[in-house]
């Protein structure tokens, strides 16, 4: 039999929330479950309103909240060789299977199966701290869901002691992580018949030359830039991800667009390798203009998800050390909401159940050990909050 977080997982991965996809249909469901506890909601929406984040406050208001936050979007499916339905849970050897299960609507069913738990300790007056819930759209094409979210808390002047990202970490506190940014850079030249090529201006050629120097930079960091040993990969990154331009082999291009991205450690300036890519693009700008005046290099920020490091003491590693004792804290290259409420001034902690190993592959799962592990230390975060 199902326990109740396995069967509001099961209700979770049905939803089909990825991010290309409306949200408000599994918004709708958590607020519907949380109207039926007595909880009321606060929806903050996309520009469309076709997505939307929610956020519950539970127990005392006066005080600070600690917030529990979970992105309810996942990744696509297609092109993935999956061998049982994506959107559905399916039990197997000890794991269950869907998209999500692991990034990471896991960590939001276990949350939202003890919530009861803390309306109970409230009602009996002995939580002493309230607790927040935080869902977000959008976190998997660039964070571009919880930046709104966190703008109405400081707007509304809503108190937070700090935050925990149930990323998956397998319930191991990470405690920093690099900020990513995309750029999509757009090249313009001039197209001519290639028997004609010196008239022309060839955008995938200088569009090669910035990529170029984007992975000069990207190889002085691997060699040169500062180092922490706490990372996975111990130094700011740079690579270019996609490219395109061109129509025939007979003509010189006129355009040729790419995408680039960064990540770069807590502490350190994102504009020092932004910069000098805009200065080298405008030098390859001043030398296409000598044979095409309207050649130009347009350079466009996509996603900006800043990094992140947590305080190392204050309230909320205090509860962390406490609820894991003896782990080692850890950081990690890949990006999560954590750097936006750490930009808002909230001491942020990544930890949640499931391995980042399984998230995003086909047949993705979690297993069943870690839903019960969160579950266990949520229910000793919730003595803690009960005893302050």
């Amino acid at each position: 039999m199902r326990t109740v977080s396995e069967s509001l997982l099961a209700r979770l991965v049905a939803f089909d929330t990825t991010s290309r996809h409306s949200n408000l249909a599994l918004i709708d469901w958590v607020r519907q479950y949380l109207d039926d506890l007595g909880v009321e909601c606060r929806l903050t929406y996309n520009d469309e309103r076709n997505k939307a984040n929610l956020f519950a406050l539970l127990g005392p208001a006066d005080r600070p909240a600690l917030i529990l936050s979970g992105h309810s979007d996942v990744v696509p499916v297609d092109g993935q060789a999956w061998s049982m339905a994506p959107f559905e849970l399916t039990a197997r050897d000890g794991r269950l299977y869907g998209r999500g299960t692991a990034d990471m609507k896991g960590f939001i069913a276990c949350v939202l199966a003890w919530l009861p738990s803390v309306l109970a300790a409230h009602a009996e007056g002995r939580l002493r701290q309230p607790v927040g819930l935080a869902l977000s759209y959008d976190e998997e094409i660039g964070c571009l869901g919880v930046p709104r979210l966190v703008s109405d808390l400081i707007a509304r002047g809503v108190p937070v002691a700090g935050c925990v990202i149930g990323e998956p970490t397998s319930m191991k506190p990470v405690v920093a992580h690099k900020g990513i940014a995309h750029f999509r850079c757009r090249v313009l030249g001039r197209s001519v018949h290639s028997s004609l090529t010196p008239k022309g201006v060839n955008a995938i050629e200088y569009a090669a030359r910035l990529i170029s120097h984007i992975r000069k930079l990207a190889d002085a960091e691997a060699q040169f830039g500062r180092a922490r040993p706490l990372y996975d990969v111990p130094f700011a990154t740079l690579q270019t991800g996609t490219i395109r331009g061109g129509t025939v082999v007979n003509i010189v291009p006129r355009e040729c667009e790419f995408v680039f991205e960064c990540r770069w450690l807590p502490g350190e300036s994102l504009a020092r390798y932004v910069d000098s890519v805009r200065d080298y693009a405008a030098s390859l700008v001043e030398e296409m203009r000598r044979q095409a005046p309207e050649a130009d290099i347009e350079i466009e920020q996509l996603v900006d998800c800043p990094p992140f490091e947590s305080p190392e003491d204050g309230q909320l590693m205090g509860y962390i050390d406490e609820l894991c004792p003896g782990a080692a804290h850890r950081a990690v290259a890949y990006t999560t909401e954590a750097g936006c409420f750490s930009a808002a001034g909230f001491a942020c902690v990544v930890l949640g159940p499931g391995s980042i190993e399984q998230a995003h592959r086909p047949d993705e799962y979690i297993e069943i050990a870690q839903l019960s592990a969160c579950t266990e230390w949520l229910n000793d975060l919730r003595e803690i909050l009960c005893r302050l």
